[in-house]
């Protein structure tokens, strides 16, 4: 395990590290200039001189990478030009929302499509079990825009109980949670439904089930528990995706996460913030992605970590 440990760590740091220059590389060969849109359309060539020089972004791109990395060892990402304080503070502001709702939708994700899949895999083949089938369909081909423009519509519009935007309070939580979850609903759903099925139909099972194990038992014992693994995967890695910020159900419900931030860095041109950024959200998704891992002997004892694999 030590070892595994140490070989996942290393694999981390060097994914982050590559993901970090790459994006590096990206925003400053990305068309747009940083110092005209921090001066604004009346500024002269003067200032876009200044405002160049200094943010550094007069040096060669060499230059600046070194920079980076240098001021990267000491934990300084640079000030974000838009906010005018430290990249990483503005983005560290921001990530428990985006956190919340993560946590939020994808909780809300396995309390109903485990048990919804769980079902569907018991009707296979019936007619309740298409019209199921149908939904879920459905839900996973809607866009997350059309889906939060509709809650909108009806629950903060036409049936104004809930709010549009903002997180001002626990009610505000609502919508943007259950944008986020139906898709993934529809996602986790139909990898319940599959890997049931699967196992509902396995031999060890039919023996099990001549032994006079109850039909319950089978169910959600043993098939749900064969099923472990991969549903763990799906779930982890849906909630990894989350945590890099939901951009399209965030900008439609005026959530304060990262990824209205990743917006209006992009728009803005503001490099440290977008590095910000990308630094923190890849962290959180390899960390996620390592616990998975870890997860899964517990699940099948006959996953093994490390060599002995």
């Amino acid at each position: 395990m030590p070892t595994y440990l140490a070989k996942r760590l290393g694999q981390s740091l060097l994914t982050v590290f590559l993901t970090l220059t790459t994006v590096f590389l990206l925003v400053r060969l990305a068309p747009g200039d940083p110092a005209a849109a921090y001066a604004g359309p009346t500024a002269t060539t003067a200032d876009l001189a200044r405002i160049r020089a200094q943010f550094g972004l007069d040096q060669p791109l060499l230059t600046q990478y070194g920079i980076f990395l240098r001021d990267l060892l000491t934990g300084d990402l640079g000030t974000s030009y838009s906010f005018h304080a430290p990249a990483l503070d503005v983005v560290l502001d921001r990530m428990p929302y985006t956190i919340t709702l993560a946590v939020s939708a994808i909780t809300v994700t396995a309390v109903v499509a485990v048990p919804l899949g769980v079902w569907m895999a018991r009707r296979a083949d019936s007619k309740r079990e298409l019209g199921a089938n149908v939904l879920t369909i459905t839900g996973q081909s809607m866009p997350d825009f059309w889906t939060g423009v509709m809650l909108l519509t009806v629950f903060a519009v036409l049936l104004p109980v809930l709010p549009a935007s903002g997180f001002t309070s626990w009610s505000g939580l609502v919508l943007p949670t259950v944008t986020v979850a139906i898709l993934q609903l529809a996602l986790i759903s139909r990898l319940v439904r599959r890997e049931m099925t699967t196992a509902l139909s396995s031999p060890y099972l039919t023996v099990a089930r001549s032994r006079g194990f109850s039909e319950r038992a089978l169910t959600w014992r043993y098939a749900l528990g064969n099923s472990g693994v991969p549903l763990l995967t799906a779930i982890g890695t849906r909630f990894a995706a989350l945590l890099n910020g939901v951009v399209v159900v965030e900008v439609v419900f005026g959530w304060p996460g990262v990824g209205s931030l990743v917006v209006r860095a992009l728009e803005t041109r503001d490099y440290p913030l977008i590095q910000a950024t990308v630094l923190v959200t890849a962290t959180l998704a390899i960390l996620v992605q390592l616990l998975v891992d870890l997860a899964y002997p517990l699940l099948d004892p006959r996953v093994r970590l490390g060599k002995a694999a």
